[in-house]
C-alpha cells in the first residue's frame, strides 16, 4: 500500500517498495518496465546464474509471454516466471 504522498507504507513488518521504471533492451529495441528492486535483484541474480546478460534473459521470458492470448505485459511476466523460478517449476505463458 502507498502512504500518504506516495510514500510506501510498511506491510508485515517489511517495507513495500514502489516500482521503478527500468531500462532495457530486446532484439534491438530500447523499452523500459516499471518493477521493484526486488523482482530486479532477483532477475539479475538469475541472468548471472545462467551466464546471460540480463537483455538476453528479460527477451526470453518476453518470447514466452507474447505466445498467450491475452499476453501478460512485461514487468507481470517478468515477476510471474521469477515466482515459478522460486518454486522451482519452469513457467510457459
Amino acid at each position: 500500500m502507498t502512504g500518504p504522498a506516495g510514500h510506501d507504507s510498511a506491510v508485515g513488518g517489511s517495507r513495500m517498495e514502489v516500482a521503478r521504471k527500468r531500462s532495457i533492451t530486446i532484439a534491438g529495441h530500447e523499452t523500459s518496465i516499471r518493477i521493484e528492486s526486488l523482482f530486479w535483484d532477483a532477475l539479475l541474480a538469475e541472468a548471472a546464474r545462467q551466464d546471460l546478460p540480463v537483455n538476453a534473459l528479460v527477451a526470453r521470458i518476453d518470447a514466452e509471454r507474447l505466445g498467450q492470448d491475452p499476453a501478460p505485459n512485461l514487468a507481470s511476466a517478468i515477476r510471474q516466471w521469477l515466482f515459478a523460478l522460486r518454486g522451482g517449476e519452469t513457467i510457459k505463458f
